[in-house]
């Protein structure tokens, strides 16, 4: 194998320095993304259903923090309502709290499509 050609035979895998960039780039990315879960965990999104009627709130843990039901549409012959209604505005909230997240973790990673959590 000529010399220079780096690890291998592979160009830029010799020499060190080109490693050992790439090393402190990957450790400032993975301080960055550890830094970005944190900011998400304290992160909250909230969602309406029925006009207003049910609102959930989460935060970026996926953790139902409050929900509220205006006691207008508590309906003793209308239970099912009432349970459509909190799933739906739950389920909105969890999306908005995901896309906000992901929109978060994307900057970290430059669109890279790593996992976030």
């Amino acid at each position: 194998m000529a010399k220079g050609k780096g690890f291998g035979g592979f160009p830029g895998m010799g020499g060190g320095g080109n490693m050992n960039q790439l090393l402190a780039q990957a450790q400032k990315m993975q301080k960055d993304m550890e830094k970005a879960q944190e900011e998400v965990a304290t992160l909250t999104a909230d969602a309406t259903a029925g006009g207003g009627a049910v609102k959930a709130v989460v935060n970026g843990s996926h953790e139902v923090v409050s929900l509220s039901i205006d006691p207008g549409v508590v309906d003793p012959e209308d239970v099912e309502m009432l349970q459509d209604l909190v799933v739906a505005a739950i389920n909105e909230a969890m999306r908005k709290i995901e896309e906000i997240s992901a929109e978060r973790m994307s900057r970290v990673t430059g669109g890279m499509g790593m996992p976030h959590f």
